[in-house]
């Protein structure tokens, strides 16, 4: 027969009131809070952003041309930077006007267009590029993979295009409409 000593008690007690304690509580609490972050996170999907010079234009070659589903914002994306940074709780007197947000033209999440560009890859289309040479659409890009999967969704269409360069990626295709669009990476000079 087995017996537990009374100091195996004492031990074992100890914990007891060390977990219940609020101490305890309140370690657990963030360490389920940490997991459930994690998990919210880490299922979020990949979010590729395209600035365009059109963005109606654009809708048109991703929706008709590319037939790339529509996607709804992701819900990361509404927990956005002034969160994280603690500053929309803070006063606005207190913060510096190049940190303000109370700006009319602050975009929010669901500016732009959203696509489903591949399973948990989502692309964000956004104005603001300027015009390529000749008028062009440009569509510009600081992720070679975007461009990438942008270009395979091209050749799976059919679509006519033309390789500029491959470091950086850049590309023309013309769309159904004989209107050319410049898919551009762009990228960081040293």
């Amino acid at each position: 027969m087995f017996l537990i000593s009374p100091l195996c008690f004492a031990w074992l007690d100890g914990i007891w009131d060390g977990v219940f304690s609020t101490q305890g509580i309140m370690i657990m609490l963030l360490m389920g809070y940490a997991g459930a972050m994690w998990l919210f996170l880490s299922s979020a999907p990949k979010v590729f952003t395209v600035m365009v010079s059109d963005l109606e234009h654009a809708r048109q070659f991703y929706e008709q041309e590319l037939r790339l589903p529509v996607a709804d914002v992701p819900l990361h994306y509404y927990y956005n930077y002034e969160q994280t940074l603690g500053i929309a709780s803070m006063d606005p007197l207190y913060v510096p006007s190049a940190l303000s947000y109370s700006s009319p033209k602050r975009p929010s999440p669901s500016d732009g267009l959203w696509y489903q560009l591949k399973k948990n890859t989502q692309l964000h289309v956004i104005g603001g590029a300027s015009k390529g040479e000749r008028n062009r659409q440009r569509h510009v890009c600081f992720d070679r993979e975007c461009l990438e999967l942008i270009l395979l969704r091209v050749q799976r269409r059919q679509l006519r295009y033309k390789m500029r360069s491959d470091r950086p990626l850049n590309f023309l295709v013309k769309d159904y409409d004989d209107r050319v669009i410049e898919m551009a990476e762009i990228t960081a000079r040293p």
